[in-house]
C-alpha cells in the first residue's frame, strides 16, 4: 500500500479584496483598503498548486466560501432583496457589511484539523472544520466548509467528519494552522502537534497582552478525543505569548514540520526542551530534526514580514525535501541568505522553491495558508471526489473558469455592487459543477 501526503489548496473567491479585518496579523492590517485583483489572486494559488503536481506532488483544490454572506445579513436584520440587503448593511454597518463579504477562506490552513487513519482508533481519516471564533469575519465559514469538505471526502468507509467545536472563545480552534503532525512514513503512525495560544480556564496561566490567542488548549484536547488519538500519539505545546504580542497570529507563521522535520524560531514555544524532548521520545528511535533559526540569523519581525515558516515543506518523490517559499523570502536579505544557507546543512531539506503569492501575502498569509495538508493511503486516495485532484485537465478548466469569471480589480468600495453578487454566485454555481460537490453554498439551497 502506498501513503501520500496531499495538498489541497483554496481556491481564491471571486471577491478576494483587502478589507484588513484580521486584528493581530500584521500584513492584513498593513494593506487594509488597497486594490485587490481577484484573477491575479486565483491565479496565483492555482498555479503554485500546479507547480507541485508538477514535482509530482499529490494535489488537489477546496472550494472558496459565498462573499458577500447575504444568509448572515439577514440574520442580523438587514432585509428586502440581495440588492437592498448589500446596500443598507453597506451604509447602516459597514464594518459589518465588510466582515460578511471577507475573502479568509482562501486559506484552506484554517479550514480543518485532519487527522489520518494511521493515527485514529477507528482506522478513518477524521476533519473537524476550525470554528474561527476569535474572527467574527472567519466564525461564517465552518458550517460551508464542513459542506465542502464532505463533498470532497465522501466515502463513509474511510472518512469521519465531525461538527466544528462550540462557537465559544473557551474552545478557539484555528485548524491546521496551529497543528502539524510528524511521522517516519506518511503511512505510519505520527505525533500530532497541537499548539495553542493561552488555557481558557485557568487565566492564571500565561498569555499575550497585545494581541490575541487564537487558540485554546482545551480545543486542542477536544479534538484530540473527537479524532480517537492516543496519549502516546500527541504533544500539546504553547505559542510563546510575547511572540503572538509580535505578530505571530497563528503557529505556522512560527514554525512548519514535515515528517522528521521540526523547523521552528528559537522564540516560537514555551518550554521548547520540555516539549522537544516528549516529541522525540513518542516519535520513536529514528531522530527527529529540530531545525532551528535563531533570532540574530532572521528576526522575528522579518519571519513574519517574508512568512519564512509559512512555507511548505514537502516531500518530494525522490525522498529530498524541499521548501515551498513566497518570493518575499527571495528578497530578504537575512531570509534568503539564511534558505541558501539551510539547504547546505545536514538536514532533510535540499532545495527551496519560490513562488509569487503577492496577492495573499498582502492579504496575510504564504504558501503554507493556502493548503490544506491531508495524508492518504492509495485506498482514501482513490476514495476522494476525483473531481477535485489536480490534474492538467483540471487545471485548464479551473484557469478557464477564473478568466471567464474574475475581476481584474476590486476595491472594497465595490463590495456592495449587486453586480458583484451575482457575478460570484454565477461563478461559484459553474464552480460546484466542475467540482462536482452538490449543492454546498445556501444560494444552492433556497
Amino acid at each position: 500500500m502506498q501513503h501520500f501526503e496531499v495538498n489541497f489548496d483554496g481556491l481564491v473567491g471571486p471577491t478576494h479584496n483587502y478589507a484588513g479585518l484580521s486584528f493581530g496579523n500584521v500584513a492584513s492590517l498593513s494593506n487594509a483598503n488597497a486594490s485587490s485583483n481577484p484573477k491575479q489572486a486565483a491565479k496565483q494559488g492555482l498555479q503554485k498548486a500546479k507547480a507541485l503536481a508538477d514535482m509530482g506532488m499529490k494535489q488537489g483544490v477546496l472550494a472558496p466560501q459565498e462573499r458577500p454572506d447575504v444568509l448572515t445579513l439577514r440574520r442580523l436584520g438587514f432585509s428586502g432583496s440581495d440588492a437592498q440587503v448589500l446596500q443598507k448593511a453597506a451604509k447602516q454597518a459597514p464594518q459589518v457589511f465588510l466582515a460578511c463579504c471577507s475573502a479568509s477562506s482562501m486559506w484552506t490552513a484554517n479550514a480543518a484539523t485532519v487527522s489520518p487513519s494511521a493515527d485514529t482508533a477507528d482506522g478513518k481519516v477524521h476533519f473537524t472544520p476550525a470554528n474561527l471564533t476569535n474572527k467574527f469575519h472567519r466564525s461564517l465559514e465552518p458550517q460551508v466548509t464542513g459542506r465542502i469538505l464532505q463533498a470532497t471526502f465522501q466515502h463513509e468507509k474511510y472518512f469521519n467528519h465531525h461538527v466544528h467545536l462550540p462557537d465559544n472563545e473557551f474552545f478557539g480552534d484555528e485548524g491546521a494552522a496551529n497543528h502539524t503532525r510528524l511521522c517516519s512514513n506518511y503511512g505510519h503512525a505520527g505525533v500530532e502537534i497541537f499548539v495553542y495560544g493561552r488555557h481558557a480556564f485557568d487565566v492564571t496561566q500565561p498569555a499575550p497582552k497585545k494581541y490575541p490567542a487564537r487558540q485554546t488548549l482545551e480545543a486542542c484536547q477536544a479534538i484530540a478525543r473527537l479524532h480517537g488519538l492516543s496519549d502516546e500519539g500527541v504533544v500539546y505545546i504553547q505559542q510563546n505569548p510575547d511572540v503572538i504580542d509580535q505578530g505571530v497570529f497563528h503557529n505556522d507563521v512560527i514554525s512548519v514540520g514535515n515528517q522528521n522535520v521540526l523547523f521552528y524560531h528559537e522564540q516560537a514555544f514555551r518550554n521548547t526542551e520540555q516539549a522537544f524532548a516528549e516529541i522525540q521520545q513518542k516519535f520513536g528511535d529514528q531522530p527527529v530534526h529540530f531545525i532551528k533559526v535563531d533570532t540574530h540569523d532572521v528576526p522575528v519581525l522579518d519571519a513574519v514580514k517574508t512568512y519564512l515558516f509559512n512555507t511548505q515543506i514537502i516531500t518530494l518523490p525522490n525522498g529530498e525535501m524541499a521548501i515551498i517559499a513566497p518570493t518575499e523570502c527571495q528578497e530578504n536579505a537575512a531570509v534568503s541568505a539564511y534558505l541558501d544557507k539551510l539547504v547546505t546543512l545536514n538536514t532533510p531539506i535540499k532545495q527551496v522553491h519560490y513562488f509569487d503569492v503577492k496577492q495573499s501575502m498582502r492579504n496575510g498569509g504564504g504558501p503554507a495558508c493556502l493548503r490544506l495538508r491531508v495524508a492518504l493511503n492509495d485506498q482514501e486516495l482513490d476514495a476522494v471526489n476525483p473531481n477535485t485532484l489536480l490534474d492538467d485537465n483540471q487545471f485548464e478548466r479551473l484557469n478557464a473558469w477564473i478568466d471567464k469569471h474574475y475581476r481584474d480589480q476590486l476595491l472594497v468600495s465595490d463590495l456592495h455592487d449587486p453586480q458583484l453578487l451575482i457575478e460570484s454566485r454565477t461563478a461559484l454555481d459553474e464552480l460546484t459543477q466542475i467540482l462536482k460537490l452538490g449543492s454546498v453554498y445556501p444560494f444552492q439551497q433556497d
